[in-house]
């Protein structure tokens, strides 16, 4: 990993800090070669502090310190990526992230379907859409539906059209999300099982 730190006159690279596995972006700060070797040799995310004017070990005072998992260096060798494990808030303000914000995980347009289906769950007495009529139908309806998709999608699993493989599919998806929400889950629950299995 060659990183140039001639480009600037105080030797110094950014350093932007993502969560390993949120990919969350939490902060950023500014390593000399320093800095760098400190980080890789301690495994704990160390920058040169330009207000202290000396290596600071993130967390050293706070003890929400950032355990190295990878580091990846930009196209013009002069912005350094480093990905971590959060002990604890990044921002010394107390948040997850250094721009306000908590860190957690977020599936993209699966969130934002998530976030209708509470919607639609809350004003389900007076919403006339097709998930909010599966809420005032109850559990055992919402579960009923789950497992007609689930048999929907074995049959079409087994025969050669693959969009209607995928349709099935993407209703089975969904309405396992409701399923979820209707027993007041959500999807990151269920990946944190997924990840507790992985690192068994």
């Amino acid at each position: 990993m060659k990183i140039d730190f001639d480009k600037s006159p105080d030797g110094l690279v950014p350093a932007i800090v993502q969560d390993a596995t949120t990919k969350n972006v939490l902060m950023l700060g500014y390593m000399n070669s320093e800095a760098l070797q400190k980080t890789k040799e301690t495994q704990k995310v160390t920058f040169f502090s330009r207000s202290k004017q000396r290596l600071w070990t993130k967390g050293e005072e706070s003890g929400n310190s950032l355990e190295l998992v990878d580091i990846k260096v930009d196209c013009d060798k002069d912005t350094l990526l480093v990905m971590a494990n959060p002990l604890g808030p990044t921002c010394h303000k107390g948040t997850g992230t250094c721009w306000g914000e908590e860190n957690t995980s977020t599936y993209g347009f699966l969130s934002q379907l998530e976030a209708i289906i509470a919607s639609r769950k809350e004003k389900r007495q007076d919403e006339k859409s097709y998930v909010a009529s599966l809420f005032r139908k109850g559990i055992n309806k919402i579960a009923q539906k789950v497992g007609e998709e689930a048999v929907e999608t074995v049959i079409e699993a087994k025969d050669n059209n693959d969009e209607l493989f995928l349709n099935e599919s993407a209703d089975l998806l969904f309405h396992l999300l409701i399923l979820l929400k209707a027993k007041d889950f959500e999807l990151h629950d269920i990946v944190n099982i997924l990840q507790g299995r992985h690192k068994r």
